[in-house]
């Protein structure tokens, strides 16, 4: 029998006999298999380092098509290789803001062979060698975003549009590269969006490589190409009749005739920004004869604009969604009365200090623009609660901009909390009119709401801060100068709104450490805070830089009941996740070197700022 018993596989053995008496216990389950995960965000994990890397990227992440590290700036070349060892299936990674990943780093991402999604913003120490091995070794890339990398030249730029033929995304903006670039850039059959914002050295004779290149081209943004001229843009609108959105703004001062009358060969275009142009009716005109299936125009800061041009423009443009206007001081209602009338699709209207709106224009604007989003009427100064009263007809309302409209008060408040309950995002900025009443309907009204500032509102006190704890979705809150707000409202805040990431408390001089406590203790979210000129010790600032994992940026200046061996031990208790601080520079000599360096290594970038004595 036990030979017959030794001969069985283990699966098939009957289960042993059980003595009597023995007492029963349940044979514990074995852990459930973990999800198959293929998005993993670690932006906001600020400690994430090599090591942590190493550990994170087990077997379980052989699924993984994107992950994003933008700010890990402790994450370098041994945790990316780890990355690229187990993450086969890797297909979209963004270090943006990873100011310390160079050449070997570059190099490691060279071994994800199946990249086609890379963002490199402001990686600082990129340069063409570490670009070239991204282009050998990924050689599928499709979107590439190397915005603020000054180490590349033309060369990197080159050997990456000889390797990389499928990219239909690149943007180099900023770049200190030349003509050149263009002339590789051209070769990119596939390339469907190319910015080169900000790209000095690039001018019209760089551009007219396009006229026979990239034949995919749909988007192209020379914004604040200072060489750049109408000829130029002239040379990529005739090899391109099929592009979608064009951006020039602060580019050169006028636009030539001959580039308006070709605007009408682009019968697919939808947006075009011109933001810093002089403008006139007749180009208003013409460019909504020319252009009526746009759905976007971005005419901020251009001199010239009047209702006149606003009325032609809109009464051919009907499908329009967004327009900026801002800083055009000439408009009045008359051109709300022709948007309104005109673009029934309208969900975007930009108009901060347009002094010359009134409530009759807003009357109308709620009347017909029912799909209306996103409105900004900063520094409009004839705004007061009748408008909002006219405006609270918009109940799709997501955003709304109120900044320096001193007219406004509760009442108006209370008359778009009634009625825009989809509002996420609020700026009364310098609203003085603004009480506690204000808050109360906002926090009944808009529970959806995210982004609150209320900086300069001295009439709002911790009964407000009450009232605005039960937002729970709220994730960033600007409480500048509230000098009425004590920790005991900064506390409510901390224990009603667990989303919070951002809080800006500078000069809330009745701040103190309580409110830091209560923050440490209930505020695990918050990545960023201001704690300027708040009423602040040694015990607080330890408490809220120890206890906050998520801490990002910390903005501590004129902390005048704080010691240096205070700042000393705060930061040494979070040197390991911060990304930005902003101290007195004072400090720069008085903290110890060794602390300085370490911080810096770690990627921390540190603004030493010159202020005067604090000032209330």
């Amino acid at each position: 029998m036990a030979s017959r018993l030794q001969a069985l596989p283990p699966d098939r053995l009957p289960p042993p006999e059980v003595p009597p008496g023995t007492p029963f216990r349940v044979r514990p389950r074995p852990p459930p298999p973990l999800p198959l995960i293929e998005r993993l965000d670690l932006s906001a994990c600020a400690a994430v380092d090599d090591r942590l890397a190493c550990a994170t990227f087990g077997g379980w992440a052989a699924r993984l098509r994107s992950v994003n590290l933008s700010r890990a700036s402790a994450v370098r070349a041994e945790g990316l290789e780890a990355m690229a060892r187990v993450c086969t299936a890797v297909e979209e990674v963004d270090l943006s803001y990873c100011c310390s990943v160079g050449d070997r780093e570059a190099a490691a991402l060279g071994g994800m062979a199946g990249l086609k999604d890379l963002r490199l913003v402001k990686c600082l120490g990129v340069t063409d060698v570490g670009l070239a091995t991204i282009a050998v070794g990924c050689v599928g890339l499709e979107r590439l975003s190397l915005k603020w990398c000054l180490k590349i030249s033309d060369l990197g730029v080159d050997l990456l549009s000889k390797k990389c033929c499928d990219l239909k995304l690149l943007d180099i903006s900023y770049l200190k590269v030349y003509n050149e670039s263009m002339r590789s850039i051209a070769s990119l059959r596939k390339l469907e969006s190319l910015s080169i914002v900000g790209c000095s050295f690039i001018d019209d004779e760089g551009l007219a490589f396009l006229n026979c290149g990239s034949p995919s081209l749909q988007s192209i943004d020379t914004s604040r190409c200072d060489n750049v001229t109408s000829l130029g843009l002239l040379w990529v609108i005739k090899g391109h009749d099929s592009l979608v959105h064009i951006n020039v703004g602060h580019c050169f001062p006028e636009l030539g005739m001959p580039f308006l009358s070709k605007l009408e060969d682009l019968k697919s275009l939808k947006s075009i920004r011109l933001d810093g142009f002089k403008v006139s009716e007749s180009i208003l005109r013409m460019i909504g004869l020319g252009c009526k299936a746009l759905a976007e125009i971005g005419l901020s800061k251009c001199e010239g604009v009047t209702d006149e041009g606003i009325v032609k423009l809109v009464s051919s443009c009907v499908e329009l969604r967004t327009i900026d206007l801002t800083c055009c001081h000439l408009v009045t209602d008359i051109s709300l009365f022709a948007i309104a009338d005109s673009c029934k699709k309208l969900a975007c209207l930009r108009l901060e200090s347009c002094g010359l709106i009134t409530e009759n224009g807003l009357l109308r604007l709620g009347s017909c623009c029912s799909s209306l989003e996103e409105l900004d009427l900063t520094d409009c100064s004839n705004m007061n609660d009748s408008a909002l009263k006219c405006l609270s007809r918009c109940l799709e309302l997501l955003v709304l901009k109120l900044g320096l409209c001193s007219s406004i008060s509760d009442e108006g408040l209370i008359h778009i909390a009634s009625s825009c309950k989809k509002l996420q995002e609020l700026d009364v900025y310098r609203c003085e009119g603004i009480g506690d009443d204000g808050l109360e309907a906002i926090a009944k009204g808009c529970k959806q709401m995210k982004r609150l500032n209320i900086c300069y509102c001295t009439q709002i006190t911790d009964k407000g801060m009450k009232h605005l704890s039960t937002l729970e979705k709220l994730a960033d809150l600007e409480l500048r100068r509230l000098v009425n707000v004590t920790s005991t409202g900064i506390t409510a805040i901390a224990m009603g709104c667990k989303s919070l990431v951002e809080l800006d408390l500078k000069r809330c001089y009745h701040v103190d450490d309580n409110a830091l406590q209560a923050l440490a203790h209930y505020s695990k979210n918050l990545r960023q805070i201001t704690i300027s000129y708040c009423m602040v010790s040694d015990v607080g600032l330890c408490i809220l830089l120890g206890g906050l994992r998520c801490l990002q940026d910390v903005k501590m200046v004129h902390l005048s009941h704080v010691t240096v061996e205070g700042f000393e031990i705060a930061l040494r208790a979070s040197w390991d996740r911060l990304k930005k601080l902003k101290l007195l520079n004072g400090l720069r000599h008085l903290l110890s070197p060794g602390l300085v360096q370490i911080l810096q290594a770690r990627g921390c970038r540190i603004r030493w700022v010159i202020k005067g004595p604090a000032l209330k």
